[in-house]
Formats: C-alpha cells, sequence, structure tokens
C-alpha cells in the first residue's frame, strides 16, 4: 500500500542532507526509521506483558514478604 508522507521544510531539508551523506535514498532512510520503531515498540509490549505476567504469578509471595 502507497502512502505520503508530508514533512515540513526543515525535516525535508534534513532528511536530503542525511540522505546525501549516506548515499543512500530518501525512501530507505525512512523506512530504515520506520522498522526501527516498530521493533522498539514490538519489544516493550512484549516486556510489559512479560512483567504483568510475572507480577501476577509472584504477586502472593510478594505480599507475604512484605
Amino acid at each position: 500500500m502507497a502512502m505520503n508522507l508530508r514533512l515540513d521544510n526543515d525535516r525535508t531539508e534534513a532528511l536530503r542532507r542525511q540522505a546525501g551523506l549516506e548515499g543512500r535514498g530518501m525512501h530507505a532512510i525512512v523506512l530504515r526509521a520506520v522498522d526501527g520503531y516498530l521493533a522498539r515498540n514490538a519489544r516493550e509490549a512484549m516486556v510489559r506483558e512479560t512483567a504483568k505476567r510475572e507480577a501476577a504469578k509472584w504477586h502472593e509471595l510478594m505480599e507475604r514478604l512484605r
């Protein structure tokens, strides 16, 4: 699915400069940024879910230790 990304002039110019420095296209840099964002959020969600599960598992013991 195609989509349009609208950036303000400052961001567009910064992205253009970075693309030039890396010798890559602006599209490739944006894709890498999106992939990194999605990966970080997936890991954070997994950690949150694991923490909730483990907290529930050990809740009774933690209450007794108070």
